[in-house]
């Protein structure tokens, strides 16, 4: 971290609550009720518990000046029974309306999925979001030839010997990509099912954890999302297409230097759905 790290030793009351939860040890308490100490700086992810902790604001850190802490209430929280609601009943709904989403419900759902933890708090993860129409069609075609170059070697009757034994389960495909090109021709996109805006998450190449990253964005916006009344469903079409052709093609269409990792296809609702339907149960836990 390039900054500066320090404790106020007139307002500190030596509660020892920034040292416990710093998770680089960069803050540090011999025994309780002892001076608090900093050292290793250099080593600091930045991660803002220090600040977030201390009943005395008393920890002085150069990325988080006072602007930027805002004192919150657990009690305001949504209650357990409405968050397990919210998990209950979000669905991948595919019914779009041609309505527009409104700008400030997309800012809204981008900055939820900003807000998701990243690896060591590198907080390297970036979105585009692609309104455009003739956009939004391109990305259905690029899918659809990556798609269409696959089936082409899987129906290749010299390759057919070979792949028909190393990746078997690759042949299911064939009739959906057969599928997707029909519906297609006849004006129905089973891509992106007439959404109307179109999130890609992605992150720097040299990104140890970005996959993991762009998930965790993925799925903070689409709770966000759903919380909005803005359907949405992961573009897995899409991915693998990308993942696929490994050329970043879509990549570079789209402006977006580095690598894709998540999308999400997004519209304003045809309906709503009125009930949830529990998986199982109970949850399969080892304890």
């Amino acid at each position: 971290m390039e900054g500066q790290l320090s404790i106020n030793t007139e307002s500190c009351i030596k509660c020892g609550k920034c040292a416990r939860i710093c998770p680089s040890l960069i803050i540090t308490q011999e025994e309780k009720g002892s001076p608090v100490k900093v050292q290793n700086v250099e080593n600091c992810i930045a991660c803002g518990h220090c600040v977030a902790v201390c009943p005395t604001g008393s920890v002085l850190h150069s990325e988080f000046p006072a602007e930027k802490v805002h004192p919150f209430k657990y009690s305001d929280y949504p209650t357990p029974e409405q968050m397990m609601l919210v998990c209950k009943a979000r669905r991948s709904n595919r019914a779009f309306s041609k309505q527009p989403i409104p700008q400030e419900a997309l800012k809204q759902i981008i900055e939820a999925a900003h807000r998701a933890p990243t690896a060591s708090n590198m907080q390297q993860v970036y979105f585009t979001l692609v309104t455009d129409p003739e956009q939004l069609d391109a990305i259905t075609r690029f899918t659809l030839d990556v798609f269409n170059s696959a089936a082409k070697k899987l129906k290749n009757p010299i390759l057919k010997l070979v792949l028909k034994k190393i990746m078997p389960d690759a042949y299911r495909y064939l009739p959906v990509f057969d599928r997707l090109n029909r519906e297609y021709a006849k004006g129905n996109d089973m891509i992106l099912r007439g959404a109307t805006a179109a999130l890609f998450i992605h992150t720097p190449k040299s990104s140890r954890f970005g996959s993991a990253d762009a998930n965790l964005a993925y799925q903070n916006g689409s709770l966000m999302a759903e919380c909005l009344g803005v359907n949405q469903f992961y573009m897995g079409f899409v991915c693998t297409a990308i993942h696929q052709e490994n050329k970043d093609t879509l990549a570079n269409m789209l402006g977006i230097n580095g690598t894709i990792h998540a999308a999400m296809a997004l519209g304003m609702p045809a309906f709503r759905f009125s009930n949830y339907i529990d998986k199982k149960d109970t949850v399969e836990t080892n304890l």
